[in-house]
């Protein structure tokens, strides 16, 4: 037993250059650290790692400062279509679900059909249909929509473009995708993203977050990563599996790692957005290619920080 763990969460990358001049700044800390001390207790008690980065990321799909479960972004039709995944790094086992609707966790959905294990990822009605058979509670359109996702749809659709959730059109909104990865006291890791997509997507798109390698991946051997940002140039790039490549292949640390797969979206595509990662000696590392990521994190069970840049 390492008797140590370490978590790490985020809540989106984008355009956050007027954050620190809203009060909304002080409600993104706060948010964030408590979200961190509720999966610190749950570690210190020796929660694994799957189950913390899942609790943590209910946590955050609950708070509609976020794009994903209450927070989400609508579509070009107005309407809310949600990804989520997690892996667990032990044993590879992924679960992870694309398109869904009226499911107030899709983390919790993707969790299910990772314990299923029949299958990795289920889609759209059939997502739906699964969710039916496990019980899970289903909520209305009104559970998820708000004003203030309206207004940014008809400023994304005013402007003829798909942006990301923080990405300014008009004054931007700070909102984002979330995500965990954590460390657990046995010193398995795992890692969890969920998400509404782009704001303005069209009907029926998947971005990264529920593609194992792209928006998520964990292995024990190398690290845990959950990546936020523009979904496709993440699928290009395989982004999640490329940080962990960078650890196995090249023996990097976390930081390096992370730091050396936003270099490659960058000169491969020109990418937006970020990543976090812990490693298997419990370092947690972040970086983006956006000026802004919210994240927080709890290294070998220290201190909880919070940063926003």
């Amino acid at each position: 037993m390492s008797h140590s763990y370490s978590l790490m969460i985020h809540g989106g990358a984008g355009a956050l250059e007027d954050l620190k001049h809203e009060a909304s700044e002080a409600t993104f800390h706060q948010s964030i650290t408590a979200v961190l001390e509720r999966g610190r207790q749950r570690l210190e008690r020796g929660c694994s790692a799957l189950d913390a980065v899942e609790y943590c990321v209910t946590l955050l799909e609950d708070d509609p400062l976020y794009n994903a479960g209450r927070g989400s972004v609508l579509n070009a039709e107005g309407k809310v279509e949600m990804d989520a995944a997690l892996m667990n790094g032990s044993d590879l086992r992924a679960g992870a679900v694309a398109c869904v609707k009226h499911i107030k966790n899709p983390i919790a959905l993707a969790r299910r059909v990772l314990d299923r294990g029949e299958h990795v990822l289920l889609v759209g009605d059939g997502a739906l249909a699964f969710a039916q058979f496990c019980e899970m509670e289903t909520y209305p359109d009104d559970y998820f929509i708000t004003a203030a996702r309206v207004q940014q749809l008809a400023e994304a659709q005013a402007a003829g473009r798909m942006t990301l959730d923080h990405e300014r059109i008009k004054p931007s909104q700070k909102l984002g995708t979330v995500g965990a990865v954590a460390m657990d006291l046995q010193g398995n890791l795992a890692a969890a993203t969920s998400t509404g997509g782009l704001v303005n997507k069209r009907w029926g798109r998947v971005g990264d977050t529920p593609v194992v390698g792209a928006g998520v991946f964990a292995d024990n051997e190398t690290c845990a990563v959950s990546a936020t940002g523009y979904g496709e140039q993440f699928l290009r790039t395989v982004l999640a599996k490329t940080i962990s490549d960078f650890v196995q292949f090249r023996g990097m640390d976390a930081d390096a790692a992370v730091k050396a797969g936003i270099e490659y979206l960058v000169r491969k595509v020109n990418g937006d957005g970020g990543a976090i990662a812990i490693d298997g000696a419990g370092n947690c590392a972040a970086a983006q290619s956006t000026s802004g990521l919210i994240r927080g994190w709890i290294e070998r069970g220290g201190e909880a920080h919070c940063k926003l840049g």
